[in-house]
């Protein structure tokens, strides 16, 4: 199940559980649609995949036990673990290779 992490690591802008702009990588990291495209050029800058939109978990539990009352998001906010520079090269290195070849 995913974490549903509440925050953009690159700009911190708040990323609810039924945020549409929310985009990770296969590791769950969690970018806002702008920094993903915009900056990070679809490079995660943690591990170098790519970025597909967030699922949004079922508010109402249509199944029992299961839905974002049951199963609530994480709030525990995340920052990233490489300054600014370093994830500017890093996307500039990996942004020519799509990310089902890196």
């Amino acid at each position: 199940m995913l974490e549903l992490r509440p925050n953009c690591e690159y700009c911190d802008k708040d990323l609810p559980p039924d945020a549409i702009d929310a985009r990770i990588c296969s590791y769950e990291c969690t970018f806002c649609a702008e920094c993903a495209d915009k900056i990070l050029s679809n490079v995660c800058p943690n591990c170098g995949g790519g970025f597909m939109p967030r699922p949004i978990r079922p508010r109402n539990e249509w199944r029992p036990g299961v839905g974002l009352t049951k199963q609530p998001a994480s709030i525990q906010r995340r920052k990233l673990k490489h300054d600014r520079a370093d994830i500017g090269e890093f996307s500039t290195r990996l942004r020519g290779i799509p990310p089902e070849n890196r």
